[in-house]
């Protein structure tokens, strides 16, 4: 048996490979970084939905067919979008995704994704005390959630970043999320109870919901002489902190350095991002001093952080934010499970007590 499945192989993939000793992500023959910032997000989508949907899974007909399923996914969370006040945004992303209707004939890998954008500018929005923003379906995913969600253009430098951020986070092995959507989809559920699920999972702080307290611990740290003292007292009271370490990658994240790039840019070297890469250098010498022979290093929360708010996205808009890059991913493994056609059922050992042995009756 191994705890939390460390090591167990649960299923054959073309989608995504994670490297861990060399800190390697691959996307279908790609390496993550070659797309990141070269491709559009649509593109990139064809590329894992390609062999396994129906539907054409070229840039320009994912394009047109994403902006029209963003209509559709307006549409149907209009009557909704009162219900989600008093919900946190992630709550309120989870109702709106099970609104969707089963028997919709929109493609159901393009409904789960154009949806994701317009139910998380409409979520903002909302907690805001503005109406929502109708879709552009000429637009891509990312210039359109950006003009959904502010009242003013966002900047092609704004929109090439966020498409960057979608792209380095679409998909990452056989992660929690990822996971669970695979083994609802195993049951022949459907996609959108198959998105759900993986959303459900993606909610839980040792998953996705880390970005946010990056922020919250350089705002605690506040001021550069403050820097190795924090960083110290934190590690000596056990605290863990945020943006390093990852469960798979024993070297430096990939994505962290892509991110980190575009975080420069939109910031232009501003002290936000000085700051940070100060923390950045900082821990990771006082990790390997405190916590020798422990291989702690960046991961891509550390940077999605400082492009999320450089972007000026709500703290709690992050996770439905790596939702949006994430779910074409999910799709992607929905689909590919769904092919399989075989039900996942893993075993469990039981350690609990047995009933005792009874006296013969007689």
């Amino acid at each position: 048996m191994s705890g939390g499945l460390d090591g167990i192989v649960a299923a054959e993939t073309v989608l995504s490979h994670v490297d861990g000793e060399a800190g390697k992500l691959i996307y279908r023959g790609h390496a993550m970084e070659d797309l990141a910032g070269r491709a559009s997000y649509e593109a990139v989508a064809g590329l894992f939905w390609a062999g396994f949907a129906e539907a054409p899974t070229d840039e320009a007909s994912i394009r047109a067919g994403l902006g029209q399923a963003r209509m559709r996914a307006a549409e149907i969370a209009a009557p909704l979008l009162p219900q989600i006040l008093g919900l946190t945004p992630i709550e309120g992303l989870r109702l709106l995704l099970a609104a969707l209707p089963d028997r919709d004939p929109t493609p159901h890998h393009w409904l789960v994704t154009a949806a994701m954008p317009v139910f998380a500018a409409a979520i903002a929005r909302r907690h805001a005390g503005l109406s929502a923003q109708a879709p552009d379906p000429t637009l891509g995913q990312a210039a359109d959630f950006l003009r959904m969600l502010r009242p003013e253009p966002a900047s092609p430098d704004e929109v090439a970043a966020l498409e960057t951020y979608l792209v380095a986070v679409l998909d990452h092995g056989l992660n929690a999320s990822t996971f669970a959507a695979r083994v609802v989809a195993s049951t022949r559920a459907g996609m959108i109870s198959s998105v759900v699920a993986a959303l459900c999972a993606l909610k839980g702080p040792l998953h996705g919901g880390a970005p946010g307290p990056v922020l919250d611990m350089l705002d605690a740290i506040g001021r550069t002489e403050n820097v190795d003292a924090w960083l110290a007292a934190a590690i000596d009271d056990g605290a863990r902190l945020m943006g390093f370490g990852h469960r798979i990658y024993r070297v430096r994240d990939p994505r962290a350095d892509v991110l980190k790039a575009v975080a420069t840019r939109l910031r232009g070297g501003g002290n936000r991002v000085d700051f940070a890469e100060l923390v950045e250098r900082r821990a990771l010498a006082i990790l390997a001093e405190r916590k020798p022979g422990r291989r702690l290093d960046t991961n891509v929360e550390f940077y999605t952080a400082l492009v999320l708010d450089a972007l000026a996205l709500p703290r709690e808009l992050f996770t439905p934010v790596f939702a949006m890059g994430r779910v074409a991913g999910w799709a992607a493994h929905v689909l590919e499970q769904e092919a399989s056609g075989r039900l996942i059922r893993p075993q469990s050992r039981y350690v609990g007590p047995v009933p005792a042995p009874q006296a013969l009756a007689g």
